[in-house]
């Protein structure tokens, strides 16, 4: 999807002047560096415009291309092939012969399916032309912009005739002009919309609303036989002739009107518009009714990984604004804010690999045997990190064991070579990547909640970092989650075991420790910073327990505070009080009280002689008088003061005091 500002430019055909063959460029500017010009191989004018010397040339090449899909023409772009077609156009402006080449790095259905190549300022057109010899002719001078590269639209023009000495902008406007002058081109702006395929031969889908009548031509389904819903199956395999699962639903694909679409809808289909579809989905009449979607509008907000953005997201949006077109939504967006989660890394673990066999072996090298110089002649090979003893370390290694695990689970490396160093080891190389099978790097959450339980995985994941950042997973830091939910479970019991929550009035110290917590909490959900909230807590337990209280009117919020983090620790200390029915989620969720936050107490530094010698507490409201009458009559502050005289003491209100002395 995107939008392009440029000229579409008409090249004549030299052997059919009436014929012109159409290109569309944003850098009309570079014209006069065009020196060939290449069609996609299934352009309709490339079996009109041939040679009968080329044809054999351009048969063999559009053979080859057939067998090539659109994604390995355009994803594939180091090895560089095509064919001469024999044909020429000529230059709108200089009338010069370009000759006209196939290659699959043209798509018929991009653009017009023909492009003027300017070697010297696109990078595929000058590997073209390199590969072929083709000449290549400079035409914009970057040197006052040593950083721009070939895309940037910066430069001056030269060895273009009445656009030398123009900047790039400039230029691009004043050939626009000439071209729809000459009646050769018009500015352009082209919006392209790539078609996407939407079904999908399985079982798993949406059925199409679609039926093929007598003569083979598609009639939507009458209303009344609305929704489709696929046919029970105990076989999700294609069928032998290669179609999709449901043609062997025969008495379901079969129909008074028709032959049902046996293919389904791709999973983009319903993930675009089912948020709409849970404002009303009890409706059998619409989607949602107009008072529903009025009431919930847009969506409030999405948490989704970066692969939904195109997966997803893109779809969603696109279906929602023709929605909105029609009149079927009321919002024009719909989604109000998106978070996308950071991936959970993992660290990967590599054998360093000879990339030439021995004598038909290959060759694995411990790590810290490959210098630097020799980098080139190895590849990575990723291993189980079971097999490698202290992985994620600068001394990870296979050992014997090891090695001998590594190829039990690889036969096709049981005959390899291994070089290992003076310990006997084989080096390994660690780094932190995405946690993904293919690197042999996945912590499987279920051994982890088998040792740990879920609350202490789930709090553990958040106080990995922020929900947005890529974060690493270290099973040396979980212990501390594990220890922290410990002290938290100690609060509420005793050395014995007994539930300790009793009418006890807290002290005005502990309230405010549970108000401090309350309030962090409330704040970093709405901010959805998780892991600082996991800080609050633990900063919370530990001042607890330097205050111990049994007190209810303490140990209750806290046991619902702490209930989206740990739900089944949760869970089980709300049952333990007695007055308790329902679950800890049917609880209101704890407000903090402001009064209880305010200090009462100042500490103030006391100052003697320049030097800070004590520090007194005082009430925030006391006097300056009656805090210096307290300062004097300290022994803390005797002490310093000894046999001098005290000349002044200064108090700044809820600051410091200094006493003077002389």
């Amino acid at each position: 999807i995107g939008r392009s500002e440029g000229a579409r430019v008409h090249f004549r055909l030299e052997q059919a002047p009436d014929t012109t063959i159409e290109i569309f460029t944003t850098r009309p500017d570079t014209i006069f560096g065009a020196t060939f010009m290449v069609l996609a191989p299934e352009h309709d004018l490339v079996a009109e415009i041939t040679t009968p010397e080329q044809q054999a040339a351009v048969d063999e090449y559009l053979q080859y291309v057939g067998s090539r899909s659109e994604r390995e023409r355009m994803t594939e772009v180091k090895t560089v092939t095509g064919a001469f077609t024999g044909a020429y156009v000529l230059h709108p402006f200089t009338e010069a012969r370009i000759p006209i080449w196939i290659s699959e790095y043209v798509l018929k259905d991009y653009g017009t399916g023909a492009i003027m190549a300017v070697p010297s300022d696109d990078e595929r057109d000058y590997k073209f032309a390199e590969h072929f010899e083709l000449p290549i002719i400079p035409v914009v001078d970057k040197s006052a912009y040593p950083d721009a590269d070939t895309h940037d639209k910066v430069g001056t023009l030269i060895n273009s005739y009445f656009l030398n000495g123009l900047e790039v902008a400039d230029a691009i406007k004043r050939v626009i002009a000439e071209l729809e002058q000459r009646g050769v081109g018009e500015q352009q702006i082209n919006y392209r919309l790539r078609d996407a395929n939407f079904s999908r031969q399985r079982y798993w889908g949406e059925p199409f609303p679609i039926v093929y009548d007598e003569q083979g031509i598609a009639q939507p389904i009458d209303a009344d036989h609305l929704p489709v819903t696929l046919p029970p199956l105990d076989n999700f395999k294609p069928t032998a002739e290669g179609e999709s699962p449901l043609a062997r639903a025969t008495e379901w694909r079969d129909t008074p009107q028709g032959q049902r679409e046996t293919d389904t809808m791709p999973g983009n289909a319903g993930s675009s518009w089912y948020f709409l579809r849970y404002m009303d989905p009890d409706n059998d009449e619409q989607f949602a009714s107009n008072a529903a979607l009025n009431y919930w509008e847009s969506v409030d907000l999405y948490v989704g990984g970066t692969e939904h953005a195109v997966g997803h997201l893109l779809y969603a949006r696109m279906w929602h604004k023709f929605l909105y077109d029609l009149e079927y939504v009321p919002t024009a967006e719909p989604f109000r804010k998106l978070i996308n989660q950071g991936m959970i890394q993992g660290v990967i673990e590599y054998l360093m690999m000879r990339k030439e066999k021995e004598d038909g072996r290959t060759v694995f090298t411990s790590a810290d045997m490959v210098g630097e110089a020799e980098q080139d002649d190895f590849t990575k090979l990723p291993v189980l990190i079971d097999f490698v003893s202290d992985y994620g370390t600068d001394g990870s290694y296979l050992s014997d064991e090891g090695v001998a695990q590594f190829k039990e689970w690889r036969p096709s490396y049981h005959n390899a070579i291994f070089l290992t160093n003076d310990a006997g080891q084989m080096t390994t190389v660690s780094e932190v990547g995405k946690m993904s099978k293919s690197k042999f790097n996945v912590i499987n959450p279920d051994d982890v909640v088998a040792e740990y339980g879920a609350d202490c995985f789930r709090m553990y994941e958040m106080f990995l970092g922020p929900i947005e950042q890529h974060k690493p997973f270290d099973m040396s830091g979980i212990s501390g989650v594990a220890n922290f939910l410990r002290r938290f479970y100690g609060l509420f019991y005793n050395e014995d075991g007994d539930f300790v929550a009793d009418n006890s009035e807290p002290t005005k110290g502990q309230l405010k420790i549970l108000h401090t917590c309350i309030k962090k909490v409330n704040e970093d959900i709405e901010r959805f910073s998780f892991n600082t909230c996991v800080s609050a807590f633990m900063v919370t337990v530990n001042e607890l327990r330097k205050s111990p209280t049994s007190s209810q009117t303490v140990l209750e919020p806290l046991a619902i505070l702490i209930a989206p983090f740990a739900p089944h620790l949760a869970e089980e200390l709300w049952h333990e009080f007695e007055s308790n029915e329902g679950s800890v989620f049917d609880a209101d969720y704890p407000q903090h009280d402001e009064s209880l936050l305010v200090e009462d107490e100042v500490l103030y530094p006391i100052q003697i002689g320049k030097k800070v010698r004590a520090k007194l507490p005082f009430a925030k409201d006391m006097s300056r008088e009656a805090i210096s009458e307290a300062v004097l009559a300290s022994a803390e502050v005797q002490k310093w003061i000894g046999d001098k005289t005290v000349r002044k003491v200064i108090v700044v209100p809820g600051r410091m005091v200094n006493v003077v002395v002389g």
